[in-house]
């Protein structure tokens, strides 16, 4: 028998991402796509108390070789703080996407050559990792861009942070996965608000069934 199956593996670091990307899958892809998740908290854990070290980086490297050994055709890593980690692991011939790729180039577009985008946060360690990642795809695409970001700390809320930077840019950012429903929460905006998991979903997505 014949498996006309194309997996596509997704490694997690927050357990209830696994959910929300299955049903991204399932919108995005045709129905002979099958996802496969791989959840493990503790290189989130590990990156926040020592940073993204090598033991990090071969862990995420672990995961993705078993996720090759399941037949996957592209890989998803959906932790924004793993974002560099995810670029050094070498898998030769298998696509490893780090999850605010999509994300950045599509706020470099909106944002234009001299344009305003803003990063917003809730875990410092995103804040870096996007910025350069924005930095980089402003450069791959010839713009120049600025970019400021906020970190909002527990007496704040995403909705009202992007409220506040209504306006006042070109493009709002937000750098975790998990923030994403927030966007929807803030109600209608001037400024286009970009979240990662549609975005990179699709782009997998794409990747992996292009013909």
């Amino acid at each position: 028998m014949v498996d006309d199956v194309t997996r596509l593996g997704l490694v997690h670091t927050v357990p209830a991402l696994a959910a929300t990307f299955d049903d991204l899958v399932t919108d995005a892809a045709p129905a002979d796509v099958e996802a496969i998740h791989v959840v493990d908290p503790w290189l989130l854990r590990t990156a926040l108390a020592s940073g993204v070290g090598p033991e990090v980086v071969d862990r995420l490297a672990a995961h993705v070789a078993h996720l090759r050994g399941r037949g996957v055709a592209g890989v998803l890593v959906t932790c924004s703080t793993l974002g560099e980690a995810t670029e050094q692991v070498p898998e030769p011939d298998l696509p490893v996407l780090r999850v605010d790729q999509g994300m950045a180039d599509r706020a470099i577009e909106l944002a234009g050559d001299g344009g305003r985008v803003a990063v917003l946060a809730t875990v410092a360690s995103t804040l870096g990792p996007t910025e350069r990642l924005l930095h980089r795809s402003a450069r791959q695409a010839g713009r120049a861009v600025t970019v400021e970001a906020e970190l909002i700390d527990g007496t704040g809320t995403t909705e009202a942070a992007i409220r506040r930077w209504d306006g006042r840019v070109d493009v709002v950012v937000l750098a975790q996965a998990s923030m994403a429903a927030a966007a929807g929460r803030a109600g209608s905006t001037a400024t286009p608000v970009l979240s990662s998991p549609e975005l990179a979903t699709r782009r997998l997505v794409e990747l992996v069934t292009r013909v």
